[in-house]
């Protein structure tokens, strides 16, 4: 991205149509400072629609107040698609400060469309006629939930109430933006730099390479770096022999913005929070959760934390099992000590290759990117009938970004997928799919969409290429199921585009069941070097090893999920500070002080800077969800049915929330979700 500071407005590309292949992005001509007037430019052109329809003196109708509201926003979609995805993929100093300027700006044009009299007032009419008006299921659905989103964004509160709303919803989203940046530079800030070979002990060769690569690009040739992104955190707290060393790092990670810096998010969450509980009362909800979970399957509270209590118990009883294992080997070896956080995942490894002959290692040198990816893209033709081509004349932002047209089974285009795989200074941490065009229907005409999916896997080193944990298989199956959500929507109306937080991630979840299905994996897991499949004994080993850590896994997400319900269930500012607060709620439940909460309070990015918020239980729901779903496939004796996949794909991929999620979910299954395929699938029966 080119970082001129001044240019004039007919030279801002927002400002034209993008006549290119797909209508694509002209990343190269996207200057930093063109964000910024067109941001304001296309604010300013909503809230000119949003007026003219509030004002119109003709009666309401679906069609000039419903429909036209849906229509809103062209160019300020346009702009915000290409600036919010730049802004995690490939920040920088001047995209962080508009973010700052226009997150009030977008905060306020929301508000002003929720809290116009007027304009309200011809929404209610709508909604009070939908049912004796002619509209089909869909367009009542539209009405709906239009309807509620304006009662629950202000409608029916007096003056001061509206004023007290837009305050705080103009200092929220001040402070999530806040919050992301300061996590994004205190992760990047870290280095572990190794200067000693030994200390190197017990690594793999492609982990000591790469951190010799992260080394030449920190300028510190002839050293080591490992940092706090993913593909070089969690190989070293694996595999790395020296003790102090793997306690150094794990706590630089866990201690992330709370070290009483200007990166510090303590106040920030704190505050946040605060201003939640402060947002439900005044709009007539008990908490923030009761506010949130209104509109998702869950509906209240409870029913979130019964899921999670059923499964707590027996996830922790699991650990204490896996724990006494780990604890067992320490004790039979000439140093015997308490096994600590930052030694479980060492001595899982340690255990898991005793029990299973299984190296994490060896399986690795199978599981090339370029592999995974192929294996992803074969399971998407066989469900789907969808053929992936990588398209090189296409525009993208960065030089590592691919992109690939994605066409139906009848060769029609469906849309354009994106991937931008490695870690930089720019990139948030974690995954995610995200879209710089969604779907939608403009003039008659189907607008296909253009998707990305951002991670962070390992790079390439030493010469070879990018080589994957099982793990980061499962991550690209994963955001590559959104993707596929947002790739075969087949929505009339935008606003109806998105599904609730506890049903997206059934497409994603339920595709990582394919990244693990043995017969599918012996297609794609071939060695880097020789091209041979993965041998029948390591692959058996694999799937013996499917269910070990899973107490592990199964806690420190439940703490995290358990953890956010307790920050959204608040009714006023919470009586301790943030530390004391999370404290207090990992003691209620008894996390074992051998595991670490996947994310504590500080850099809990999904709740505090992203739409998580009282939903990071979606995962586990979802997977209730996926893993029963998964189930029918498994039930017809073949994963790949195509009378199954022609229904999840119509039923469900395709319907975005044009419909109810429990509705569209037993349209598919016939019935209601059962929790038994899960409990089987993580190993939770004992």
């Amino acid at each position: 991205m080119n970082a001129q500071t001044t240019a004039p407005a007919s030279d801002n590309p927002f400002f034209r149509e993008w006549t290119g292949p797909f209508g694509m992005p002209p990343f190269a001509e996207i200057r930093n400072e063109h964000f910024l007037p067109a941001l304001e430019r296309g604010i300013a052109e909503q809230r000119k629609e949003v007026i003219a329809i509030a004002e119109n003196t003709a009666p309401p109708t679906f069609a000039n107040t419903i429909e036209a509201l849906d229509k809103t926003g062209e160019l300020l979609d346009k702009v915000s698609g290409v600036f919010s995805n730049l802004a995690g993929a490939e920040t920088n100093e001047t995209i962080e400060g508009v973010s700052r300027k226009v997150a009030p700006m977008m905060a306020a044009l929301r508000d002003d469309r929720m809290m116009n009299p007027k304009l309200f007032a011809r929404v209610k009419a709508v909604w009070e006629k939908r049912n004796s008006s002619g509209l089909d299921a869909e367009q009542i659905r539209l009405v709906d939930e239009m309807y509620k989103e304006f009662v629950r964004g202000g409608a029916n509160l007096d003056e001061a109430g509206k004023a007290r709303l837009r305050a705080i919803n103009a200092e929220l989203s001040t402070l999530s933006v806040r919050f992301s940046q300061n996590l994004l530079k205190e992760t990047n800030a870290y280095k572990l730099v190794i200067e000693k070979k030994e200390d190197l002990s017990g690594l793999p060769e492609g982990v000591v390479a790469a951190a010799a690569d992260a080394a030449k690009r920190a300028n510190l040739p002839g050293k080591w770096v490992f940092t706090l992104h993913a593909p070089s955190i969690w190989p070293f707290l694996t595999y790395a022999d020296n003790r102090e060393l793997r306690r150094q790092i794990l706590t630089a990670y866990t201690m992330r913005c709370n070290n009483g810096n200007d990166q510090d998010n303590k106040q920030v969450l704190y505050r946040v929070a605060s201003l939640r509980a402060e947002k439900s009362k005044l709009l007539g909800y008990e908490t923030f959760a009761h506010l949130t979970l209104e509109e998702r399957m869950a509906k209240e509270p409870s029913k979130v934390f019964d899921l999670l209590n059923q499964l707590w118990k027996p996830a922790l009883n699991l650990a204490g099992k896996e724990l006494n294992d780990m604890q067992a080997m320490i004790d039979a070896s000439p140093n015997k000590f308490k096994l600590e956080a930052w030694d479980w995942r060492y001595y899982a490894e340690k255990v898991k290759a005793a029990r299973y002959a299984l190296d994490e290692d060896e399986v690795r040198q199978y599981l090339s990117l370029d592999s995974a990816l192929q294996g992803a893209y074969m399971v998407a033709n066989k469900l789907y009938g969808l053929k992936v081509t990588e398209r090189t004349d296409l525009p993208k932002y960065h030089p590592e970004v691919r992109t690939f047209e994605v066409k139906d089974g009848d060769g029609s285009h469906l849309g354009v997928f994106m991937i931008d795989y490695h870690p930089r200074p720019g990139k948030r941490v974690g995954a995610w799919s995200s879209r710089y065009r969604g779907q939608k229907i403009k003039d008659g005409k189907d607008i296909r969409p253009i998707v990305v999916n951002v991670c962070n896997f390992s790079r390439p080193a030493a010469g070879k290429p990018a080589l994957l944990t099982m793990e980061e298989v499962e991550t690209l199956f994963h955001e590559f199921g959104h993707g596929l959500h947002s790739l075969l929507a087949k929505v009339r109306y935008q606003s109806l585009g998105g599904t609730p937080r506890d049903f997206v991630e059934l497409p994603s979840q339920i595709m990582e069941n394919w990244a693990t299905e043995p017969s599918v994996l012996s297609t794609f897991a071939k060695h880097y070097q020789t091209g041979k499949p993965i041998p029948k004994e390591l692959l058996a080993k694999v799937e013996r090893a499917g269910k070990f850590n899973q107490g592990f896994a199964t806690v420190e997400y439940l703490a995290a999920s358990l953890l956010d319900m307790e920050w959204h269930t608040i009714t006023s500012e919470p009586a301790k500070d943030a530390e004391g607060f999370e404290k207090a709620a990992l003691d209620k439940i008894g996390l074992m002080p051998e595991i670490v909460s996947r994310y504590r309070s500080t850099y809990f990015q999904h709740i505090f800077a992203s739409g998580y918020a009282a939903g990071y239980y979606s995962y586990i729901w979802s997977e209730v969800l996926d893993s029963d779903a998964y189930q029918a496939f498994k039930e017809k004796g073949n994963v790949f049915d195509p009378n199954l996949a022609r229904a999840f794909r119509t039923k469900i991929l395709e319907r975005g929330g044009s419909a109810d999620a429990m509705e569209m979910y037993k349209d598919f299954r016939g019935r209601e979700p059962s929790v038994k395929p899960l409990i089987e699938k993580r190993g939770l029966t004992n």
